[in-house]
């Protein structure tokens, strides 16, 4: 199972990221928990793509791509400087996303975008849907 949608690089567009990725999860019959953990991780990653990837004129793109138990999340922006994990202080509101991605995620990575940018992506392991949830069309 494929989803895909482009989103203005905005700050209030994480939100509808998150939102729309809960919805197709949900749609695919997945549980709440594991809707929450990529919930989580398609935000901080949509997140940076806005605050760090943003230019005008450049959407940014989230992906989920479901194989299996293995759950895909790539976020593409208009920046090709690699997402960079920094040491948060103690009193610090930022600077954790990607550590938190690392931790909910079992593999992460990036590559470079062709002709722009680049994509963050974060791979989690998923228990199965529930078949009799899911909406097909």
């Amino acid at each position: 199972m494929r989803w895909q949608t482009q989103f203005s690089p905005l700050r209030k567009c994480v939100p509808l990221a998150r939102s729309l990725v809960s919805q197709t999860l949900a749609s695919w019959g997945y549980a709440q928990e594991d809707i929450a953990r990529v919930v989580l991780v398609c935000g901080e990653l949509s997140a940076n793509a806005v605050e760090h990837g943003g230019r005008p004129g450049h959407l940014f793109e989230v992906r989920l791509t479901v194989d299996g138990p293995s759950c895909l999340v790539e976020v593409s922006d208009a920046d090709r400087t690699p997402p960079r994990r920094i040491k948060a202080g103690e009193d610090d509101e930022g600077g954790r996303g990607l550590l938190l991605v690392d931790r909910l995620s079992a593999e992460t990575g990036h590559h470079d975008r062709h002709p722009i940018g680049k994509t963050v992506w974060a791979r989690l392991i998923l228990d199965s849907p529930n078949e009799e949830s899911v909406c097909t069309s």
